[in-house]
């Protein structure tokens, strides 16, 4: 059975040099880049459901024709699994950069089918389903995202990793401010006619304009001294047979579902504390859409401020201490948190759930990825990487909003989102709490 532990998984590589303010810049943003335009892109598909219901899934009920818009969102995730296999073996085959350049031309793909798709009026059943083919085609992109980008920014340094990947996160909250603007500016500028029209392709179009600009940095980019390093020792031992468990992923089910479960309350407080939120102020406390989205950017702004932060934090003081401590004030404070704004549905107390979700996203996600990254060796960090995560996110993510809304219409209990997130706290607490456990062991017999 493999342990997580970083130190005895790279014990053998040769550390990589100290690097220049304009290399780590150009790594930050070449990795990040792919990441903010995927979060860009579905946070904007959730802000404009309602539009997009509209728009090409038409039914004479609106809330079927929302959950149709929402669902497809959701289907889209079940495309990251495979997604998450195919190109995180691609990038611990071929390089992490070959993975990333390849994820971020697939993923826009599903911007450029938004931007320019005919809707339901125009070309009939064709459009809601070649909508969901472009969305499947992104969600398979985005499963390979995540692990080659976070592994390209951990291989660059052994003592900055929490910092450095952190960055995966703060460009979340970029995105989410970016999203979220849009969202505010076109649903109070632009009447709604001209909003249901065309106004809500513009995010779209800015979103192919990111993309392009990604992709010819990614193209241009060196490999990670430590994915180099661990390619020559593969190839040295090639005529040997091989004696390390963890060079084979089928060694590594248990860190797997620890990662898994770490993701959890990642992925619950984006898509209900972030995404779902401005539908949920508007259809269930009936608060005006610009000002809901207005809030979000509160959200967002503190965690691109806060993540790297956090990230440098934990390379000082322990990534577990950071978050299992959020794990636990998350866990205590949100239903109480949403038992409030549903006494008192005003935008003062979303701005104080939403400040609140913030921090918490910020603390938990910063550190993260390099945890995460630690929990797998180098041979198969892509691969753990990017299945751990894909799978966490489609589990309690992808249907998140789907669920809750559901759970909302069926029951009339509006703190249904409270729920959901406390569920998710718990379940990553735990896995924590086993990761701390296991790397102590590890630690004791070295």
């Amino acid at each position: 059975m493999s342990t997580p532990a970083s130190h005895t998984a790279t014990a053998s590589l040769p550390q990589p040099v100290p690097l220049s303010k304009a290399t780590v810049r150009r790594i930050v943003f070449s990795s990040s880049v792919g990441n903010a335009l995927e979060w860009f892109d579905f946070l904007v598909y959730g802000y404009f459901a309602t539009v997009i219901a509209k728009q090409f899934f038409p039914t004479h009920d609106e809330w079927l024709s929302t959950l149709l818009a929402i669902g497809t969102f959701g289907i889209s995730f079940l495309m990251r699994p495979l997604g998450a296999v195919v190109l995180g073996t691609y990038g611990d085959r071929k390089g992490r950069k070959a993975a990333l350049t390849l994820a971020i031309a697939l993923m826009m793909v599903g911007t450029l089918a938004m931007a320019v798709m005919p809707p339901y009026s125009a070309i009939g059943i064709a459009a809601p389903l070649l909508i969901l083919v472009a969305r499947l085609v992104q969600g398979f992109a985005v499963g390979g995202e995540f692990g080659s980008a976070t592994a390209f920014m951990v291989e660059h340094s052994s003592t900055r990793r929490g910092y450095y990947a952190s960055w995966q996160f703060a460009s979340q909250g970029l995105a989410a401010i970016t999203a979220a603007a849009f969202g505010s500016l076109l649903t109070a500028w632009l009447p709604s006619d001209q909003l249901n029209a065309w106004g809500w392709r513009i995010p779209f179009v800015f979103g192919l304009l990111v993309g392009p600009v990604g992709y010819y940095i990614r193209s241009h980019l060196d490999e990670t001294p430590e994915f180099v390093a661990a390619q020559r020792a593969r190839a040295a031992e090639s005529a040997a047979p091989a004696r390390d468990q963890d060079a084979s992923f089928g060694n590594q089910w248990v860190n797997l579902l620890l990662a898994i479960g770490i993701v959890a309350q990642s992925t619950v407080g984006v898509y209900v504390l972030q995404l779902y939120m401005p539908l949920y102020a508007v259809k269930q406390l009936h608060m005006a859409a610009a000002a809901s989205f207005g809030v979000v950017v509160l959200n967002g702004g503190l965690q691109f401020v806060l993540s790297p932060v956090m990230g440098a934090l934990s390379d000082r003081i322990g990534r577990i201490r950071i978050m299992l401590t959020t794990s636990v004030l998350m866990g205590v404070l949100i239903y109480p948190m949403f038992a409030l704004l549903q006494a008192h549905p005003t935008i003062g107390w979303l701005l104080v759930l939403q400040a609140m979700a913030g921090i918490f996203k910020a603390a938990y996600s910063g550190p993260m990825p390099a945890l995460m990254s630690e929990i797998f060796p180098v041979r198969v960090r892509s691969t753990g990487l990017s299945i751990g995560y894909s799978i966490g996110v489609t589990i309690f993510g992808g249907f998140a909003p789907t669920i809750v809304e559901t759970f909302i219409h069926l029951t009339g209990d509006k703190l249904a989102p409270s729920y959901y997130v406390l569920l998710a706290a718990a379940l990553s607490g735990i896995s924590l709490v086993i990761v701390a456990i296991r790397m102590r062991r590890v630690r004791r017999r070295v």
